[in-house]
């Protein structure tokens, strides 16, 4: 009879075993939003299979050393980028969303080839602007930050909604990327802001009003899109952001950053994988 319990026993283990073994690892997802900022990053995957969803998404579903990474061409701006992050999450379930591209510099003080690490991330293209009759003119460095994420009425009549909202990276991506930041020739990694709009800005007093309003250290079109709606699932999330050009100081752009962005990206993702290991 104790024989036989044991046996039961056993067997149960060895169950609970398996089923743990066979428990999927979630994958991290990496986003970028032109083939461009995507495909090389692809390229280095393993076991690549692709899928697609409509006519703009594209998912690279892979392993690097051993463990699951999607990669995903979001198509650029906010809709695109909102939508892409949503439907990964949905049918892929992420680790952790890595959100990486090109950017124009706001800092004086970065050149092209920095990287800016997303410590956080910002809607620079939500604004109120002020009360002028017709004939009054427009007031653009009088227009006031909008908080979409502050009411559930309408944002334009909540005082609370007159305030910035920041989405921070998550501290675990964070610590990954800079513990690999020396592996980076070309340029200086930094923690920084990353803004984000459905906008491209040439004019560089309007750049230099939103460095001073918002903190910016570059703009871009995807970044706080994807951390609204990983924050709103709950997924660790992170931006990073290479300077392909800077009109503050002259900066021409350079294609070249775009390569040399995914080819840091992919350390990191290697460092995280080390990460995730140790928690599972």
């Amino acid at each position: 009879m104790i024989m036989a319990v044991l046996l039961v026993l056993a067997g149960c283990n060895t169950t609970a075993e398996t089923k743990a073994e066979e428990k999927p690892q979630r994958p991290i997802l990496i986003q970028g939003p032109m083939p461009i900022e995507a495909e090389k990053f692809a390229e280095r995957l393993e076991n690549v299979k692709v899928e697609e969803s409509g006519s703009t998404f594209e998912f690279y579903i892979g392993t690097v050393e051993g463990y699951p990474v999607i990669v995903t061409k979001t198509g650029k701006g906010f809709a695109n980028t909102g939508a892409a992050t949503a439907l990964a999450i949905e049918k892929y379930n992420p680790a952790a969303i890595i959100n990486q591209g090109t950017s124009g510099g706001h800092d004086p003080a970065l050149n092209v080839f920095d990287i800016v690490l997303g410590k956080r991330s910002v809607n620079i293209g939500a604004l109120k602007t002020g009360e002028l009759a017709k004939g009054e003119g427009i007031e653009p460095t009088e227009w006031k930050p909008m908080d979409l994420m502050a009411s559930e009425g309408s944002a334009g009549e909540d005082p609370d909604a007159e305030n910035i909202r920041y989405y921070e990276g998550d501290k675990d991506l964070l610590a990954a990327a800079n513990a690999v930041k020396d592996t980076y020739s070309k340029g200086k990694v930094v923690e920084g802001t990353i803004g984000s709009a459905d906008f491209w800005n040439n004019e560089v007093d309007r750049i230099n009003w939103i460095h001073e309003k918002y903190g910016t250290s570059v703009e871009e079109m995807e970044t706080a899109a994807a951390a609204q709606i990983s924050a709103a699932y709950d997924i660790p999330f992170l931006g990073i952001r290479v300077l392909s050009n800077n009109k503050t100081n002259d900066g021409a752009y350079n294609p070249d950053t775009a390569s040399a962005n995914q080819d840091y990206v992919y350390e990191v993702v290697k460092e995280y994988i080390s990460v995730l290991s140790t928690k599972q």
